[in-house]
């Protein structure tokens, strides 16, 4: 069953260009997980400090996986530094 889902993520705004970098890092690494479908970067038009990713992941446990992956602890490690607000994170499945 497919995970589906989708993280906003607000850079504090002295920090955009370090936090676009960071997530297109995540992007790259995401891409190359088994469990790995679809794993999109998007950014505002209206307030380039606020991120979007979409996902698609082929199982919890592959989401799981990809959660305890350095790359990722890195990133949030340093949300305090960064961010403006925690990161938001809707996970769903497919229903039509």
């Amino acid at each position: 069953m497919n995970i589906y889902l989708t993280a906003i993520v607000n850079s504090k705004p002295e920090h955009v260009e370090t936090v676009k970098a960071i997530l297109e890092a995540l992007v790259f690494e995401s891409r190359k997980e088994p469990a790995c479908i679809q794993y999109d970067l998007h950014q505002s038009i209206a307030a380039s400090n606020i991120f979007t990713f979409h996902e698609i992941w082929e199982s919890m446990s592959g989401l799981d996986n990809h959660n305890q992956q350095p790359y990722i602890a890195s990133f949030v490690a340093q949300f305090d530094e960064l961010l403006e607000q925690p990161v938001t994170v809707y996970q769903a499945l497919k229903i039509a």
